[in-house]
This record gives C-alpha cells, structure tokens and sequence, in this order.
C-alpha cells in the first residue's frame, strides 16, 4: 500500500505519477510540512531548446512552487562542458564556451511559462552552476571532495555499469561529472539552504553521491526524489517523434506542431499524460481516460489544448486546434499551418518532389519519401502522389496561392513562394 503523503508537495507528486524513487521520504515530508523548502533540477546546455523530455522536470518545479516552496533551476554552464555519462553510449561531443552560453540564453525563457521568479519566499531563481565551478582548483578539489568518493560505489551505479557491460568506453573526463553534480548540491545548500534535488531516474546514482557529500561535508541531511523513466505505451523515449526532437522553443518547433503531438498520443498514455502534463484535476482526468473508443479522441485534445496553453499560450493554443480542426475534419487548407518558403524563381522552374518534400521536413531522407509515395501516404494539395519523378512547379499552387504536401492524415506543411 503507498505510502500517504501529509505534505502537499508529495501527495500531489504521488497521485499524479512523479515519484520513482526518494531518500527518507518520511522526512522530506515532514519538512515539507512545516514550511517552504527549497528544491533544485540541474538543465545542461547541450542545445538552443529543451525539448519535451524535461516537461517531467519542468513541471515538478512548478508543483514544488504550487505546494508553496521555492524553486531553484540549476543552469550547467560549467557541467556542460564535460557531459553527463548516464545512459549514454557514448561520450557527448564538447561544446565551446560561446555554444554553451548561446545553448543557455535559448533555453532561459522556457522556464518564465511555468515558474514565476523573483525574491519572494517561494519565487524561483536561476542560477548557474559555471559560477564555482570554473573557480576550482584541480588540487584542492580532490583533496577536499574527491576523498568522499570511492571507485567501487561509482561502479555500481547503472548508468556507469551499462557504458562498461557494453564495452564503451567511459573517459575520466566523463567519470568526474557525478563528482561535480554532488559538488553543485554542497554549493546550493551553503549559498540557498537548498536542501532538495530532484530529476529523472537516471540521475539517481548522482543525486545519491550529493545528498551522501552534504552529509559528509555540512553535517546536514539534505534529500533526493526521481521520477519514473518516462517513455510511451509502444516504447518510444518520451520527447522524440520520427521527424526529430520536440522541442520546447516556437522558433525550433511550431505551436501547431506541439499541438499535434499531443492529440496524437497514444490511447493508453491519455490518463498517465494528463496527469503528468496538465492541471486538471483528477476527477477530471479519471472521467477523461475512461472514454472508449472514438470518443477518447476528446481527450486527446484536451490534453493537446492544456499542454500547448501552458509552453505558448491560450491564444496559440486556440489556434492550433482550429487548425487542426479545420485541416482534419473540415477537409479545408488552413493558412495557420506549418508552412515553408521557396522562391518564385524556383517554382517557376520546377522543383523535384521529393526535394520540395525533404525542404518542408516531412521526411528524414529522399528513401523514406519515395516509400510514402510508393505506398500511397505522400500528397499534393490532398491528392496521392504517382510520380516520384514530378516537377513542381507554380501551376500546383491553389485558389489560395499555396501548395500542401501531406504525409498520412496528420502531417502537413504549405508551400509559399516568395
């Protein structure tokens, strides 16, 4: 029987799904329970957007704050340049200081959409772990830290066992990063009384090695709490779609596109993605993930709406589903959908099917169009494709001065001339 939460924070964290794995639970949660406390997610800067694998992390920040405690979201400007070896096959390519300082001014503003910040009891901070680590000393550090950590535990943490079962190799470089992370808890306890870590399971092994080096180091007892590896019901690692990445920035990935990969969602992940995703409450989302049949369709959009509300917006949000209602169960061409330019010139001239198709992003290489076309999936201006061959040229554009290549049912994008 699980176990029943007094504190706000972790009874909402348990019924909605968050919780994997925890230290001394019983007494993070009496301290939860008699005031705010102050809990950190550490983001490395490996790209210009986070993408919709750090939703889970995100919105357990935004429940710490709701619950009335402070939330801290750690910048890795000084992890980054080494890379978390956790789970990986391979070591991560290094990034140079002005790719890891443009990485972190892209993925900044994400977090403004879900956490309020200020100087509040229980307004969050951003800070950035560069900030001691770039002032250590080699020396000094292993001497003061490096003493609290054996190589036989490190081996028995999973991340590192995978890399090592699968005879990749895991440099020393990479090794030191579980060191670094238990180091930035230290900091974050001494300069904000942070006294919590949180993230996904596979940071299990570093968040252990942080809470043990506080209590080490600061004679504190400081906790930690994973939530569960996310993936979908089929399998698939959540934030990944077969086109790439969803990312959370509207300049990498269009609102409509977040939309729809939302109301795409696989019919056994509705409850577990609304539970997770939104705030809706939960006799809400029991009555939604009960519909059967066409009608779980509803919830679907729902859940697309909620979630694509809170990275951009109700406005936006409105407007994708609009689109998509248009686009689908209309039969009609929305100006509102993803589109893509080319130049008169070009148009004029003709353009290549399967290159007009890889320019729009609806296929990941030219092997992969000619099997939609072959099997039917791949069309223009909603009529199948024959010809792999085919010129397009401005003659295809519509009443409305576009062109619409479609894969399946759901993927579309305009072409314009410009």
């Amino acid at each position: 029987m699980p176990t029943k939460y007094k504190s706000d924070f972790l009874r909402t964290l348990q019924e909605r799904g968050f919780i994997h794995q925890g230290t001394n639970m019983e007494a993070l949660d009496a301290r939860a329970t008699e005031g705010g406390i102050r809990g950190y997610i550490g983001f490395d800067c490996t790209a210009p957007s986070l993408h919709a694998g750090s939703l889970v992390q995100i919105m357990l920040l935004r429940h710490l704050q709701k619950t009335g405690h402070a939330p801290i979201v750690l910048m890795g400007g000084g992890t980054t340049k080494i890379g978390d070896p956790s789970f990986k096959d391979s070591a991560r390519p290094l990034l140079d200081d002005s790719q890891i300082a443009s990485n972190m001014a892209g993925i900044r503003h994400v977090f403004e959409k879900y956490l309020t910040f200020g100087d509040g009891p229980s307004d969050a901070i951003m800070v950035d772990n560069a900030d001691w680590l770039d002032q250590l000393g080699y020396v000094e550090f292993l001497r003061d830290y490096g003493k609290h950590f054996t190589i036989n535990r490190m081996l028995t943490f999973d991340s590192v066992k995978l890399r090592l079962d699968r005879e990749q190799p895991l440099t020393f470089l990479e090794f030191n990063y579980m060191l670094m992370q238990a180091y930035d808890f230290h900091e974050l306890l001494k300069r904000y009384k942070c006294t919590l870590q949180m993230g996904g399971s596979d940071q299990w092994g570093n968040i252990v090695n942080g809470v043990e080096l506080c209590r080490r180091v600061d004679g504190k007892e400081v906790f930690g709490v994973t939530t569960p590896l996310l993936t979908t019901a089929s399998g698939a690692k959540m934030g990944k779609t077969t086109s790439g990445a969803l990312w959370l920035n509207a300049d990498m990935l269009s609102p409509y596109d977040y939309w729809q990969f939302w109301r795409n969602t696989e019919d056994a992940d509705v409850g577990r993605f609304l539970r997770l995703f939104t705030e809706l409450p939960l006799d809400e989302i029991n009555r939604l993930e009960r519909l059967e049949g066409s009608e779980i369709n509803d919830a679907k959009k729902i859940l697309a709406s909620h979630a694509t509300t809170m990275l951009h917006g109700s406005q936006l949000a409105e407007q994708a589903a609009d689109t998509a209602l248009k686009t689908f169960e209309q039969g009609l061409t929305s100006g509102d959908l993803p589109s893509v330019e080319v130049s008169a010139g070009e148009l004029a001239a003709g353009i290549p099917v399967i290159s007009l198709f890889r320019k729009a992003n609806l296929g990941a290489s030219n092997g992969e169009i000619r099997r939609h076309i072959k099997g039917g999936g791949a069309k223009l201006n909603d009529a199948p494709i024959s010809d792999e061959n085919l010129l397009v040229t401005d003659a295809h554009q519509n009443t409305d001065g576009v062109i619409k290549l479609s894969i399946g049912k759901k993927k579309h994008v305009l072409v314009r001339s410009a």
